[in-house]
């Protein structure tokens, strides 16, 4: 008997800890996309539109190490369009860490873009971009991208995270 009290009694606590307020659920916006575009506004990824097109590679200057490649994926829309799809995987940094309410943390990556003619390697170029992100107890999520110190996207709410470079 008193084991059937007990079994009893474990599956009530066990059913009250899993109750649960939604409210206590905080909502993850990490993934960034980014276009890239020359003034034009021809993709510079499209390896098919000329004979001219770039590959990249993503390097985390916060980083333990000065080689920490950063995880990405070159992806393509149903409209053939080229771009970078950013999750996570650099070091993050806070920025502001005083209100526990509402902390600002970043990353910085340095985007190496090699451009080729015919597949040959003719010019590569670094550039930096910075990641900002915002949490708070109900969101984390990214707030602002700046590519060579230059604002490029600030967060909308409920909006996708899209940053669209020109060069």
């Amino acid at each position: 008997m008193k084991n059937v009290i007990f079994g009893i009694l474990v599956v009530f606590f066990a059913l009250l800890s899993c109750g649960g307020d939604e409210d206590d659920i905080q909502k993850i916006d990490q993934i960034l996309n980014i276009y890239m575009k020359n003034s034009s506004g021809r993709d510079l990824f499209h390896k098919k539109k000329d004979s001219t097109f770039y590959t990249y590679s993503l390097n985390d200057d916060l980083g333990d190490t000065n080689i920490a490649p950063v995880t990405s994926s070159l992806k393509v829309t149903s409209d053939s369009l080229f771009y970078i799809e950013y999750i996570a995987g650099a070091k993050r940094i806070g920025l502001d860490t005083l209100d526990p309410n509402n902390k600002t943390y970043h990353s910085v990556i340095t985007v190496s873009l090699r451009k080729a003619i015919n597949n040959v390697p003719i010019d590569t170029i670094q550039e930096k971009l910075e990641i900002q992100y915002r949490r708070t107890p109900t969101v984390f999520e990214v707030s602002k991208v700046y590519y060579n110190d230059t604002l490029r996207f600030t967060k909308q709410p409920g909006g996708p995270n899209v940053v669209t470079i020109i060069k």
